[in-house]
């Protein structure tokens, strides 16, 4: 556990405060050992004369500086709107609102969360779910450690498409060893090897006719191979073929749930899985009352190009402990047999492997193995 931080030692506020430097540097000391950030961002509490990359600009309502907010992200800032109902980021050309409740040291505990290594719009959810004096909290199932992790105190993510009336189906909570594979044929020998949820991760380049009747071809096996083996497959990214197929469920991305038919994906009655990359996308995918939620990538992954940096082993066992009992946890991403038994540690009840089975010398074998460190 961390003692004693500097935090003062850096131009951590704009202007300097000390006040707020202390109240940071107390809040950071109860929050764990976390790798130093290589991000040291700079809180201003009143714009500087030359913004730059690595300042988050605090406004208050009062202050009628909504004009300036495009001229200071063009400069490469991010600015954070406060008032009574919550707080939004603008960053990057993107903006994040929350509504919630703002402690007094919400700034301090900013600070905090993102000398922890958080981007800056998950570092305002934590910052949000803070509560003057957590600092003084103990946990006593977790040790000696405050980390927020009463998810009725998160805030709520504003501005998201409706929810489908109907939540989604739901699926087991310890879905277990979940391989991803590429192809049908894939789907059919690791379904026959006894595995009981699959997905079916079939990536297309292109359109036309003879591909899309490729891909009803893909499902469809994949479909008739859980059938016949008592398998829960899912189908990545391809909903209404999903749906057409009358799969067990679909795993979509953050940004499809803009542009799928969730409604009709739940009125199909199929599972819906999202993937999230930290505490802001989890609020998001909960919105939408899913299926289960992949948490990831948790180490470097080649199978794609992720959006974010890996999260790691501590962060993965933060969201656990967070969600544990309200969604099915579904770890993804760089899992291997050699840290598969790390990842369980957290006390996730389910990873998600591609290399692992697809690239084994016995898949077999592989599979049976991995299958025999859920039983542990």
């Amino acid at each position: 556990m961390t003692g004693t931080l500097k935090l003062a030692g850096r131009d951590l506020f704009w202007p300097p405060a000390d006040e707020l430097t202390e109240a940071a540097e107390r809040i950071r000391a109860r929050l764990g050992d976390w790798p130093p950030t290589h991000a040291p961002w700079r809180i201003c509490l009143t714009p500087p004369d030359a913004p730059n990359g690595g300042d988050l600009i605090v406004i208050a309502d009062e202050q009628h500086q909504h004009e300036h907010i495009a001229r200071w992200q063009v400069q490469g800032a991010g600015v954070i709107e406060a008032d009574q109902r919550g707080a939004t980021l603008h960053l990057g050309g993107e903006r994040y609102a929350l509504e919630g409740q703002l402690a007094e040291d919400w700034i301090a505990a900013l600070a905090a969360f993102l000398d922890c290594g958080f981007a800056p719009h998950d570092a305002l959810v934590l910052a949000l779910a803070w509560r003057d004096g957590d600092e003084k909290r103990g946990d006593e199932k977790h040790g000696d450690d405050a980390w927020p992790t009463d998810l009725a105190r998160f805030p709520r993510v504003v501005g998201l498409p409706a929810a489908p009336s109907q939540p989604f189906a739901p699926c087991p909570h310890d879905l277990g060893l979940y391989p991803v594979l590429p192809s049908a044929e894939w789907v059919e020998r690791v379904a026959g090897f006894g595995v009981k949820t699959i997905q079916l991760r079939r990536k297309t380049a292109g359109g036309g006719d003879s591909l899309a009747a490729e891909l009803a071809s893909e499902i469809a096996r994949s479909v008739a191979a859980g059938h016949k083996h008592d398998a829960r497959v899912f189908i990545n990214d391809h909903w209404q073929a999903a749906i057409d197929a009358h799969a067990y469920g679909v795993h979509l991305g953050q940004e499809d749930v803009h542009t799928a038919d969730l409604h009709a994906i739940a009125a199909a009655g199929l599972r819906l899985g999202l993937s999230t990359h930290g505490y802001y996308e989890m609020l998001t995918a909960l919105h939408f009352r899913p299926s289960y939620l992949a948490l990831g990538a948790v180490f470097p992954t080649t199978t794609k190009v992720m959006p974010t940096a890996p999260q790691g082993l501590a962060r993965l066992a933060r969201y656990v402990r967070l969600l544990d009992g309200v969604v099915p946890l579904v770890a993804i991403g760089g899992i291997s047999a050699d840290v598969l038994p790390d990842v369980l540690a957290t006390g996730a009840r389910s990873a998600a492997l591609v290399r692992a089975v697809t690239e084994a010398a016995d898949p077999a074998a592989a599979t049976a193995a991995l299958q025999r460190s859920f039983e542990k």
